[in-house]
């Protein structure tokens, strides 16, 4: 029985201090996020639809068009690879939205992302969107991709 109480007690003590699970966020919490760190979350929503769409329809320059140029493909890795133009993108389509990271973002459910001052987090960490200042006091922003990286062989984040 003490056994049990303790268990109920640790329990207890760890869904009060650690965060949800991703997946069990409610709409609201994502939207109060994502207002908060990247933009306005009816801006995100159609940015995050069009990324799942272009990806979908495997259009190479779609996707190039959500992205912040410059960005480095698998950052901090061996592979690393610095992509400056929607064309370069285009080009080396295959190899940056490999399989794997297709799947990812076909397969994010909206209240599964996690929002946090870095942006949102898509799968394990394969892609983040940011917000990207597009004046001093960052009032404007756009919203791009701002990380890829094929995390395949990770530990996948519940």
């Amino acid at each position: 029985m003490k056994v049990f109480m303790r268990l109920t007690a640790l329990a207890v003590f760890a869904c009060s201090v650690l965060p949800p699970a991703q997946g069990q966020n409610s709409h609201a919490d994502i939207e109060k996020s994502i207002a908060a760190n990247i933009s306005d979350p009816a801006k995100f929503q159609a940015f995050f639809a069009d990324l799942k769409q272009a990806v979908q329809r495997h259009d190479a320059a779609a996707v190039a068009e959500l992205v912040s140029y410059p960005i480095t493909i698998n950052p901090r890795t061996r592979s690393a690879k610095r992509i400056r133009t929607p064309k370069a993108f285009t080009a080396g389509y295959d190899r940056i939205i490999t399989p794997h990271i297709a799947d990812v973002i076909e397969n994010q459910k909206y209240e599964g992302l996690f929002v946090n001052s870095r942006g949102a987090m898509l799968g394990s960490g394969e892609v983040w969107i940011g917000g990207i200042c597009k004046d001093k006091q960052c009032k404007q922003t756009d919203i791009r991709i701002i990380t890829i990286q094929n995390t395949s062989g990770a530990k996948k984040h519940p």
